[in-house]
């Protein structure tokens, strides 16, 4: 039941204290026509309505969360605590750069941090997302080219493996996309490269290891083809999660590069944010970068701004808490600790991987990263439960299910990443839910084709949600829609 259902007239609760300074009002033509309609609820009833709402809710902190390429893990608890000290929380952004000079000093450290883990000179704070950061750096590609006078190279080229963000990145960076196939092993058909690649050929975006869970074990071909033709080489980080402190996009020969504090770096992740994907480049691109970066001179922390940065992407200087909350986690593992999380990743995702496959055929048979995609086509044959059946009734399990029906060259998918922070008795758990779910689509295939059962809401029709959502609730009495 949503709040405004709850609502009943002349309730309330008086949370707000006295206005302690002269009231300033609106001209008219900015007030509303007609009366600002909130719910009307007393403080008990609030208090049980986001009580209810949050044991409806499946996060982290209640049970695995094995969602592929998202990285869904546990978030220390310290983390929150720093992001919550008064000194972060209680600062303007218009404030004189000497009153917040530990804050100042928070972006200049992670900054140092990012660039040591993946070889970049410089990195920027400012994007909020994964993909606001691709659109970023694909905007500092246009501006290297433009600014060479080279405006012929329109087109950027993405696996067909890639995070559906890159081409929408890429389009909206007014570029256009050229798809490379899959090879026989999971990586770019170097063949098809070849073909694809020209004088028109601002870059190549690619995730490494990919989507599939595998490192391209030719990436330094495919950048150095890259160079040769004169693009620019982009690294999606959103699987960093599987090489930090192993391997270098930089060191790979990629020249730009976005990371995801809230999936590498254990900030909160999901439900809308707030996420961070700060931008990170070589020497040669650093005077694109947007919005200004903080550096130390003179013992002083101060904001510098590239000499022809690309403009703002965001106000300020982005998610400044999410920022705090990477700090802490990486200054809490240091250099060892960033090298054990990736490790035991990769650990985990074989674990799970080879205790499943011989039930649930794999997209490609070999080792994986730090995640793994299984192929349940044949399963569907057999007895027409498909991989959406299955992560339905893993709901019914108390799992959260995975990333379904991606990356699309793999039918039937079902993409697993089970994090370092998974203890092996909870993959054991995950491992026999899995076996059982495919026990039961042979012997009562029905039930599962109805899953989630004991969930609080059933399975819902999703191409009706997708067709016609109800994006805005109607009042009863028709005064208006909120």
């Amino acid at each position: 039941m949503l709040i405004f259902e709850k609502s009943r007239e002349g309730r309330e609760i008086s949370l707000l204290p006295i206005c302690d300074v002269p009231e300033v009002m609106l001209s008219p033509q900015f007030h509303r026509n007609m009366v600002l309609r909130l719910p009307e609820i007393s403080e008990n009833d609030l208090s049980r309505h986001y009580s209810e709402i949050g044991e409806k809710t499946y996060g982290v902190n209640q049970g695995a969360y094995p969602l592929g390429s998202c990285t869904m893990k546990y978030n220390p608890k310290i983390n929150e605590e720093l992001a919550g000290l008064t000194g972060f929380t209680e600062i303007h952004p218009l404030q004189k750069e000497d009153t917040v000079q530990g804050c100042l000093e928070v972006l200049s450290m992670l900054e140092k941090y990012l660039c040591e883990i993946t070889g970049m000179t410089h990195f920027t704070m400012q994007p909020a997302a994964g993909a606001h950061g691709e659109l970023t750096g694909l905007l500092m590609i246009k501006a290297f080219h433009h600014k060479r006078g080279d405006t012929k190279r329109t087109k950027i080229i993405i696996p067909d493996s890639a995070h559906g963000t890159n081409p929408a990145s890429a389009t909206m960076a007014g570029f256009e996309t050229v798809t490379v196939p899959s090879d026989k092993d999971g990586g770019v058909d170097i063949e098809k490269l070849k073909e694809a690649i020209g004088n028109d050929t601002a870059g190549l975006m690619l995730t490494n290891p990919n989507t599939l869970g595998l490192f391209d074990k030719n990436i330094m071909e495919i950048t150095n083809m890259i160079h040769d033709c004169g693009g620019i080489n982009y690294y999606d980080g959103a699987n960093l999660n599987a090489v930090m402190g192993i391997a270098r996009p930089g060191d790979m020969g990629f020249d730009v590069i976005h990371v995801n504090l809230h999936k590498t770096f254990s900030a909160p992740h999901g439900g809308g944010g707030p996420g961070s994907g700060p931008v990170g480049c070589k020497k040669f691109l650093s005077e694109f970068l947007p919005s200004v970066r903080s550096e130390e001179e003179k013992g002083k922390f101060c904001f510098v701004k590239a000499e022809n940065a690309i403009g703002e992407m965001k106000s300020f200087y982005g998610n400044f808490l999410v920022v705090v909350r990477a700090l802490a986690y990486l200054m809490t593992l240091g250099r060892e600790g960033v090298l054990q999380a990736s490790e035991y990743a990769v650990l985990n995702a074989n674990y799970m991987f080879h205790k499943l496959k011989d039930l649930y055929p794999p997209a490609y048979d070999r080792s994986c990263m730090h995640e793994f995609v299984f192929s349940l086509e044949k399963l569907k044959k057999e007895t027409g439960v498909s991989a959406l059946d299955i992560a339905k009734a893993m709901l019914d399990k108390g799992i959260h299910p995975p990333t379904m029906y991606f990356p699309l060259i793999v039918h039937e998918a079902l993409m697993f990443e089970p994090t370092e922070t998974e203890s092996k008795e909870t993959m054991d758990d995950m491992v026999q839910i899995l076996r059982d779910l495919y026990e039961e689509a042979h012997t009562t295939p029905d039930i599962l084709c109805n899953a989630p059962i004991t969930t609080s809401v059933g399975r819902l029709n999703e191409v009706e949600a997708a067709r016609n959502p109800i994006l805005r609730y109607q009042s009863n009495d028709e005064k208006g829609a909120i």
